[in-house]
């Protein structure tokens, strides 16, 4: 269970990028990409005490995955990019759960920003496949 053991959170907050993403018209414009804001932290379990120096979880692929964003064809939904971030949580091996939370800021006149947010285990994930 996640919940019975020590964890460790990793986190990259207010990663700023830009993609072609979205449902309405004007976010279908090949001209103007969509500003995304994402907040990612990365979860696993941990002995109790000090933390080994080598034992660490590295962020750097998924902050080069993100890199791509700006070079990606048109997505349609948040939730497909959240779909594939999930799977570059989970290519490392000590992640046991993550929450991405992903918002466009841009979007309406009105609002500070509309977006989704996931949190998905590990072995959720894995079952549904």
């Amino acid at each position: 269970m996640l919940l019975d053991r020590d964890h460790l959170r990793v986190t990259l907050r207010n990663i700023v990028t830009e993609c072609r993403l979205g449902l309405h018209p004007w976010e279908q414009h090949p001209e103007r990409p969509t500003r995304l804001v994402i907040n990612i932290d990365l979860f696993r379990t941990v002995e109790p005490g000090p933390l080994p120096e080598k034992d660490i979880t590295s962020y750097d692929s998924i902050r080069e995955f993100i890199r791509t964003f700006p070079s990606r064809p048109h997505t349609l939904l948040l939730e497909s990019l959240a779909n594939e971030l999930t799977v570059e949580c989970f290519k490392l091996r000590n992640v046991q759960a993550c929450r991405i939370s992903l918002m466009k800021p841009d979007i309406f006149n009105e609002v500070e920003g509309a977006g989704i947010e996931v949190f998905r285990t590990r072995d959720s994930w894995e079952a549904k496949k």
